[in-house]
């Protein structure tokens, strides 16, 4: 086969802003795929010009600091040519394992509602081969998976961006073969600026759960586990850096091991400064 009959049949939306660093690289490692959508959050860089010299369709978002947020509103809003989109970051390349188990997936035009990639994450400039491994469930059948709101508007950490939860599948979520690799090339101080407001996140929400008896976050199996583990920072050390042998990715291992275990901290300190603000809110 030639032409577009022998491209991968999905449709991949690239979430941008001020992405300049990374997007070249991204749209590069995407030529197999049929459709490449760059839907950008008014980037003021040069993000934009480079997407479309490279041929690329860019579709502008704004958002209205309301709900639908940037993921569902790409589904609602966003027409491409497939029923298949992959959702990926600038700062994400699929490997080629990775993109020839995508074209096997859709090729046997599954009934699964989604697919779950596993990351090849780097840190400080350095893959990591061993350690906590991260999986995105980012492939979507655009008619049986979405985004549900979680009470999170005002919160401040995400913005428009859906966080650190998962779609609601209708079908099965099988996790492909390969690797997606993430490799932010920004300095690693924007990974503590990240963490910082993505723990103001989780720490909000964890005070709206408490204060309202509900729990509206699609969470993946092992994120559900994880909130559950008392002294979560030393046990997520343990687990990353010994049970999961982040030892043998060296200092970065070391490194992000520790990084991640001060995140799981910063979420519980602030969750406890926010109990007790409304505890004595409650009292005055």
């Amino acid at each position: 086969m030639t032409g577009s009959e022998s491209k991968v049949p999905v449709s991949v939306l690239v979430q941008t802003k001020n992405e300049e660093l990374a997007i070249a690289v991204c749209l590069d490692g995407l030529h197999a795929f049929d459709e490449v959508i760059v839907v950008d959050s008014l980037s003021d860089d040069r993000t934009v010009e480079i997407a479309r010299g490279k041929g690329v369709r860019v579709v502008d978002f704004h958002w209205n600091g309301e709900y639908p947020k940037k993921k569902q509103w790409q589904l609602e809003n966003v027409q491409t040519k497939h029923d298949w989109v992959l959702f990926i970051d600038a700062d994400e390349v699929p490997s080629a394992e990775l993109t020839a188990s995508i074209r096997r997936f859709v090729g046997q035009s599954p009934a699964a509602a989604a697919a779950q990639l596993r990351l090849e994450y780097h840190f400080a400039g350095k893959a990591l081969r061993y350690g906590h491994r991260v999986y995105k469930t980012v492939l979507l059948h655009r008619d049986r998976a979405r985004f549900e709101p979680v009470d999170d508007l005002g919160l401040i950490g995400m913005g428009e961006l859906e966080g650190h939860y998962q779609p609601v599948c209708d079908g099965a979520v099988v996790t492909l073969d390969g690797l997606l690799r993430h490799d932010d090339l920004d300095p690693v101080r924007t990974w503590f600026d990240r963490h910082n407001r993505y723990s103001d996140w989780e720490a909000g929400l964890r005070a709206r759960r408490e204060a309202h008896g509900v729990d509206r976050v699609n969470r993946s199996r092992q994120g559900r586990l994880f909130d559950r583990v008392p002294f979560k920072p030393l046990a997520f050390f343990m687990y990353s850096y010994l049970l999961r042998f982040g030892i043998l990715d060296g200092r970065a291992g070391f490194d992000y091991s520790i990084a991640l275990s001060a995140y799981y901290w910063q979420i519980g300190l602030k969750s406890r400064e926010l109990k007790r603000q409304q505890e004595e809110g409650r009292q005055s």
